[in-house]
């Protein structure tokens, strides 16, 4: 394996040679970089064209200069690293390291939420083949694919960001609204439900009732205004979490599994008023070790509870300890919503359109999360919708095909639970050729958004390669480049990695 790696990094050296050589000339025979000064009515126009052209060191010829920069960028090997200056006079390397902190901040919770949601989503689609939800996820997930990026923005900008901080401002939701909702979301649940027309029929009226007295409480509670979980929802929420964990990774026969699950959940509700005066101190290293401790805790209730399988039970306490605990920490920033709400910087309107924080905010841990997520969630909604189609109609096709294989049907013929069957034998060889995609978005990642970014005003990387594509400045191009082409190639090199992890049959050689 050592000699592929070497062979394939050797390899990747020499196509990143030849890419950067035709990217910085390309870039730098796009156009022409003091075409604004040589219509420029200034006084000083020539003496901006002269400092233009030093800075980008016109007088050498495009393919001389790339050996230039090339000599800076291989400095980044040895310890000094110099990719140049933009047109600002800012070093490259400067502008790189803060356009990569907003490009990760927005681009990486949106592909990872894709890649769950799409991933079960094709499962689920997968095992229900044929029925109302496949036909139903199968066309949305196609229609927000071929919807325009910007236009989604646009759309989610008008409506979930200016409609719903008008709403905010009187949160009433009157009855009729509130029954118009219900309707709609029962008869969706009862189409996508399974069963006998009777039992979708139940379903769906359930579905009704519930969402409908929902609207009504937080209408009269003014729950929008003023958020919050609470104990008794952490606690019922926790119960449905212990079950539907234990289902998924031990199975309900496993009793032992589940009352680690159920012990952790209540671990977690009694921890939840000693933890408050600690939490309104929370710092980021404080929540990283917090978790930390969360998980171990909920792994020690399993491994005490042991059982047949001590594994299974530790990995469903470990997991709804997770869980919890991130439920716990969502009650306290919901707590923290009406300060941030009434502060003089937000105005009453928390749903940003633009940028990836609110200037000169002053606040503590919470409040300044609470900011953070406002001004994600409308580029990550966008992101999302448009990325999900792929990971759901991937990871279905390939369920589809390892569910009609001849080990699925032994291993149900031997007595083999479903739960087993779906997630230990089919879904881990479903996820090959899945690797290979969740791989090159991942490495896609530093590359950016350049939409997403430009309509939301996140000055990221695919912001900052628009801005030297428009400029012809080769400098912030190649930054952005070799980012990207350096990433791309290390996850391709790691799927290949994951084939050999995945399938036993596969050797790397």
């Amino acid at each position: 394996m050592v000699t592929y790696v070497v062979r394939r990094l050797i390899t990747a050296a020499l196509i990143l040679l030849g890419a950067s050589f035709l990217v910085y000339n390309l870039t730098a025979l796009s156009g022409d970089p003091l075409e604004e000064f040589r219509a420029s009515n200034q006084p000083n126009a020539a003496q901006l064209m002269q400092a233009r052209s030093q800075l980008l060191d016109l007088a050498t010829p495009a393919p001389i200069r790339y050996f230039k920069w090339l000599g800076g960028a291989a400095g980044c090997f040895a310890g000094h690293c110099d990719l140049g200056k933009n047109l600002a006079g800012q070093p490259v390397t400067q502008a790189l390291g803060q356009a990569l902190v907003q490009t990760l901040t927005l681009v990486t919770g949106a592909t990872i939420l894709a890649i769950l949601v799409g991933v079960a989503l094709g499962i689920i689609t997968a095992l229900r083949q044929y029925s109302a939800l496949d036909y139903g996820v199968t066309f949305l997930a196609f229609l927000f694919f071929s919807l325009p990026i910007f236009w989604v923005a646009v759309l989610l900008k008008e409506y979930g960001a200016i409609g719903f901080n008008n709403f905010l401002a009187h949160p009433d939701i009157p009855i009729a609204t509130a029954l118009g909702v219900g309707i709609v979301v029962g008869i969706i649940a009862g189409v996508v439900s399974a069963g006998a027309v009777r039992r979708r029929l139940i379903i769906g009226a359930i579905v009704f009732a519930f969402v409908t007295l929902v609207l009504e409480v937080a209408s009269i509670t003014q729950w929008f205004r003023y958020p919050g979980l609470g104990l008794g929802v952490i606690l019922i929420a926790g119960v449905g979490i212990a079950f539907g964990v234990t289902v998924l990774t031990a199975g309900l026969q496993n009793r032992r599994a589940l009352y680690a699950a159920l012990t952790t959940v209540v671990i977690g509700v009694a921890a939840y008023f000693p933890m408050q005066p600690l939490l309104n101190l929370a710092t980021p290293l404080m929540i990283v070790i917090l978790a930390v401790v969360t998980v171990a805790v909920g792994i020690a209730v399993g491994y005490f509870w042991g059982g047949y399988d001590r594994s299974q039970g530790m990995r469903a306490g470990g997991i709804t300890a997770f869980i919890v605990g991130a439920l716990i920490m969502l009650d306290r920033f919901m707590q923290s919503w009406p300060a941030y709400f009434d502060n003089g910087l937000v105005r009453g309107r928390p749903i940003a359109t633009i940028g990836a924080g609110t200037p000169n905010l002053q606040a503590d841990f919470w409040s300044s999360g609470i900011d953070t997520f406002t001004h994600l969630i409308l580029p990550t909604v966008a992101l999302v919708l448009i990325s999900l189609a792929s990971y759901t109609r991937y990871t279905r096709s390939s369920m589809l095909e390892v569910m009609n294989m001849d080990y699925i049907r032994t291993a149900r013929a031997k007595g083999v639970s479903e739960r087993s069957v779906v997630m230990r034998h089919a879904f881990r060889n479903a996820l090959i050729p899945i690797s290979t995609v969740v791989a090159l978005d991942i490495g896609q990642l530093i590359g950016g958004a350049v939409i997403t970014e430009t309509v939301f005003s996140v000055h990221g990387m695919g912001f900052m390669f628009l801005d030297g594509i428009s400029h012809v400045d080769p400098n912030p191009v190649m930054g952005v480049f070799l980012c990207v082409a350096i990433t791309a190639l290390f996850f391709n090199l790691v799927a290949d990695l994951i084939y050999s992890a995945l399938d036993p049959r596969v050797r790397v050689k």
